[in-house]
Parts: C-alpha cells; sequence; structure tokens
C-alpha cells in the first residue's frame, strides 16, 4: 500500500500524489500518469504492482488544478466528468505537475514515465519536452498523433488497441510514419484494454503489454 505525498510545481503550485516504495532497494523511479478518472483506485493498484515489481512509483494528481481529491469510476458520467476536468486545465501546467513528480523521485535511480490514456499522451509528450527520464512508455495516448512531429529525447514505447473507436489505425500508422524510432505495439483490444475495472478490459493484451513494458524498463533503467 502507498501513501498521499504532496509535491510543488516549478509555478509553485502544489498538488497531491500517491507513492508507493518497493520492498528492497529501488530499480528506479516510475511516474505513474492517470487517465480521465484521476488517481483512482485503479491508479493507485497500477502504482502498488509497479511498486511490487521494485520501482519507487508516483502517480501524480494531475486533477488538483481545477479540483482536488478527484476519484471517479468508468460510467457515462463519470468520462463526461473526466472529459471536462481534463479540458479546464492547460497542457503546460499540466506537464509542470509531471516534471514536480519527476523530481520527487530524484533519488530512487534513473526515471522512466508511464501513463494510460491522458496519461499516455503525456507519457509521450514527457519524453519530448521534458529532462530528467530514461524512457517513457504509453498506453492508448489519443493525443499522440497529434503532436508526432515532436521529436523524443529518450526511448519510447507505445500500446495501442487496434479496436479503439477513440483512436483509429490510420492515427496508429501517422505515428509509425512520423517516429520510426519509437517502439510501437498493437493489440486485438479496445481502448483502456489494461484497465481491469473496466468492460474492455483484456487480459491477454494487458499481460503482453506488460511484460514488453517492464522488459523496456529493465534496458533503460538499469536493475
Amino acid at each position: 500500500m502507498g501513501s498521499k505525498v504532496e509535491l510543488k510545481a516549478a509555478d509553485g503550485f502544489n498538488l497531491a500524489g500517491y507513492r508507493a516504495e518497493p520492498a528492497g532497494a529501488s530499480k528506479g523511479g516510475l511516474v505513474v500518469i492517470q487517465e480521465i478518472f484521476g488517481v483512482n483506485h485503479h491508479i493507485r493498484n497500477v502504482t502498488d504492482s509497479f511498486a511490487a515489481q521494485g520501482y519507487t512509483a508516483l502517480a501524480p494528481a494531475l486533477f488538483d488544478r481545477t479540483e482536488r481529491g478527484i476519484d471517479i469510476g468508468y460510467d457515462e458520467a463519470a468520462m463526461n466528468r473526466g472529459v471536462k476536468l481534463r479540458a479546464a486545465i492547460k497542457l503546460e501546467d499540466t506537464m509542470l505537475d509531471v516534471a514536480a513528480a519527476i523530481q520527487a523521485l530524484k533519488g530512487a535511480g534513473k526515471i522512466a514515465v508511464v501513463g494510460y490514456c491522458w496519461g499516455g499522451s503525456l507519457a509521450f509528450l514527457s519524453a519530448t519536452r521534458l529532462p530528467g527520464l530514461a524512457c517513457t512508455v504509453g498506453y492508448y495516448g489519443g493525443m499522440i498523433a497529434a503532436h508526432a512531429q515532436e521529436k523524443p529525447k529518450v526511448p519510447v514505447m507505445l500500446h495501442f488497441g487496434e479496436h479503439d473507436h477513440g483512436i483509429p489505425l490510420s492515427d496508429v500508422e501517422k505515428i509509425k510514419a512520423a517516429r520510426p524510432e519509437v517502439k510501437i505495439f498493437t493489440y486485438d483490444a479496445g481502448h483502456g484494454f489494461s484497465c481491469d475495472e473496466r468492460p474492455s478490459f483484456d487480459k491477454a493484451s494487458h499481460e503482453k503489454a506488460l511484460g514488453r513494458t517492464l522488459a523496456f524498463f529493465k534496458e533503460h533503467l538499469g536493475a
């Protein structure tokens, strides 16, 4: 079980985070970036699971700039609320908050970012815009295609569902064409296939993607 922590962004804004420590020596630091549902039960579980793998994991509460303590589920009302909350935050401010989480992990070893949905896009943008990282991994990030011309400064791995109604395969092909250096994998699944609290969860795809993600972290974090 992790615990709540406070983070400070470079512009002075204070936000919460959920931090989980490994049982032994840290293999590295992982910034775990939320979907549009806040640092909810699922994201806390994901953060705990990476700590169980030996990483110091930290999920920043990226909705805190509009409302603190957001923890919502996956029904239509929650989806609509999450979309509105995300739209109310400037991307530049969100990147400051991700940077604050990276800073908070200094001393845990090399640092990576892993994100899901909204967080998948932010993981890619972290690789192109933020210092202090060894690699990033993004799951089904819908904003990536629009930013595909941005060049990552560190190795990147991306996972997409082949039946994602929000991210057409044409977008995935656009990313592949623009960023041949990025490792991109697709799965026989829809959006959110790695979230075991969503109807779209696909166990086989989740496990395959997780295996690739952990191998990627081992390669680039050096543990």
